[in-house]
Parts: C-alpha cells; sequence; structure tokens
C-alpha cells in the first residue's frame, strides 16, 4: 500500500474524526459518530481506499 494522505490531509481527518466521535457523547448522541473511528484509522495509516480506486495522491512527496 503506497500512501497517499498528506499531512494537511491527515490533520482534516483527525480533526473530523474526534469531532464525530465527540457527537457520540455530546450533541445528538447518535451512534452515527462512530464513523469518526475509521476515518482516523485511515488517517493513521496513510492510505485511503477511495483516493487509490479514484487514482488522487494528497501526498507531496508520494506522488508519481
Amino acid at each position: 500500500m503506497e500512501k497517499n494522505i498528506g499531512a494537511v490531509d491527515k490533520a482534516l481527518r483527525v480533526l473530523v474524526g474526534l469531532v464525530l466521535i465527540a457527537l457520540v457523547f455530546v450533541g445528538p448522541q447518535t451512534v452515527w459518530g462512530w464513523i469518526g473511528v475509521p476515518v482516523i484509522l485511515i488517517a493513521l495509516v496513510g492510505w485511503c481506499p477511495l483516493y487509490k480506486v479514484l487514482g488522487i495522491s494528497s501526498c507531496k512527496k508520494c506522488a508519481s
């Protein structure tokens, strides 16, 4: 798996993931907030399967 997520993309994904997880405990308190867990995991791994399918890469070092 070649990394296809850049630093800014990772930071945004982690932030969005944390906000989604916070929704489980605060706000509407629905289980949909757990969608934030895979978002954070994808950011930590640095590889997005959807980016692979679409041929997108936000990683400047990894772009070929």
